[in-house]
């Protein structure tokens, strides 16, 4: 038997709906210009095959032929090749970062590596937004982002940015910089491409 997991439909708790509710609210008086100052980023892993969420269910079977045809299922593979990439973005550029090979997505690495050398540079460079004193840096609220040494960091080299009490958390759907991961791990597991990358180019 093999082990296939079942893609969920995202659901939102109450508490969620909310919270996105709030920020529209909270938005509404924005003006087109003033959408050209946020800089959205993420940070994700490219699978082979892409790694299922263990949380979600999953399902037994000898063979994908033996389940009902559905996209929605995917088979589980162990330790297949990946990468990490980290991803930044404004109404100008786009910049990503290539994780080192053997680092983890920890907050010291966060720091010292994705912000300290990149994420600072790049906002603070006219050729990269419409206005250094203006961008507002949007991270996804994973823990490491939302630590409060990271929080504090970012206050201290003078980055505005939204904060754990604005940005809701578990918000793919607002978070766009999401959905460039999306589209590579599509692309990456329609071509089988990264069985044959290297991990040179970090």
């Amino acid at each position: 038997l093999k082990p296939y997991y079942v893609i969920p439909k995202p659901l939102k708790s109450e508490t969620h709906i909310s919270d996105r509710l709030w920020l529209c609210d909270w938005l509404k008086d924005w003006t087109e210009e003033d959408f050209l100052h946020p800089a959205s980023s993420d940070e994700f892993y490219v699978w082979a095959v892409r790694r299922p969420n263990y949380q979600n269910d999953r399902i037994w079977a000898k063979s994908v032929d033996d389940i009902e045809k559905d996209e929605r299922y995917r088979e589980m593979v162990k330790n297949q090749p990946c990468i990490g990439i980290f991803v930044i973005f404004t109404a100008k550029r786009l910049h990503w970062v290539i994780q080192h090979k053997g680092e983890s997505w920890t907050g010291q690495y966060f720091r010292d590596v994705i912000l300290t050398e990149h994420v600072f540079p790049f906002l603070k460079n006219e050729e990269n937004v419409i206005d250094p004193d203006e961008v507002i840096f949007i991270y996804d609220k994973a823990p490491c982002m939302r630590a409060y040494q990271t929080q504090h960091l970012l206050q201290d080299n003078d980055v505005k940015f939204w904060g754990n009490d604005i940005w809701p958390g578990n918000s793919p759907d607002l978070n766009v910089a999401e959905h460039i991961g999306t589209i590579i791990k599509d692309e990456v597991e329609k071509k089988d491409v990264i069985r044959t990358w290297t991990f040179s180019l970090s």
